[in-house]
């Protein structure tokens, strides 16, 4: 997540309410747990979002492997009936 100046403003305006009751040690820390907990929330976000375009892409790929597997086994029976009636 990218650091913009609407961010940074947005969290100090959180914090200016209660600047004269934290510490400045304080005001960090909570700023510092705020970001962090965006952060988070943002990555968390990606981190599904990719998840799903795997599993489309799993699933593609199951349909895929699907049709060729249909496709092979009807192969495999008619060349089954070639080989017994050429035995016969």
């Amino acid at each position: 997540m990218a650091v913009t100046c609407c961010s940074v403003c947005a969290i100090q305006q959180l914090v200016s309410p209660y600047s004269a009751e934290l510490s400045n040690g304080m005001q960090m820390a909570f700023l510092f747990a705020l970001f962090t907990s965006a952060f988070c929330r943002e990555a968390a976000k990606e981190c599904r979002r990719r998840k799903k375009e795997y599993i489309k892409c799993l699933e593609s790929r199951v349909a895929v492997l699907e049709v060729q597997n249909k496709k092979l086994i009807e192969e495999l029976e008619t060349l089954k009936d070639i080989c017994s009636s050429k035995t016969d």
